[in-house]
């Protein structure tokens, strides 16, 4: 497409089909509501189902990304409280 004709560059790189598998580093995200978090990340290889992976994303302690995903954090946890007129057991469930 477009990138192809408007540089060499991008050509050459596509044509070497050089691509490679990163197991860790950084990335940086834009969220609409807390801005940009850079994460490391490491890529954890599943023994017991080949093909998978778990990706964990972890922000420096202290930093702006880590305050960002701890917004983020509170805002999705959660408190069930089970009504016992609707539970027989009425379990109180927390998440944070």
């Amino acid at each position: 497409g477009e990138l192809s004709t408007r540089s060499e560059d991008f050509r050459r790189l596509w044509a070497s089909h050089d691509v490679r598998y990163h197991r860790s580093g950084t990335k940086v995200f834009h969220h609409p509501a807390v801005g940009l978090l850079e994460l490391d990340y490491e890529a954890l290889m599943l023994p017991a189902d080949p093909g998978l992976q778990l990706n964990v994303y972890t922000a420096v302690p202290a930093s702006p990304s880590a305050d960002g995903l701890a917004l983020l954090a509170s805002w999705a946890a959660t408190t069930l409280v089970d009504h016992p007129s609707t539970r027989s057991d009425a379990t109180t469930w927390e998440t944070r």
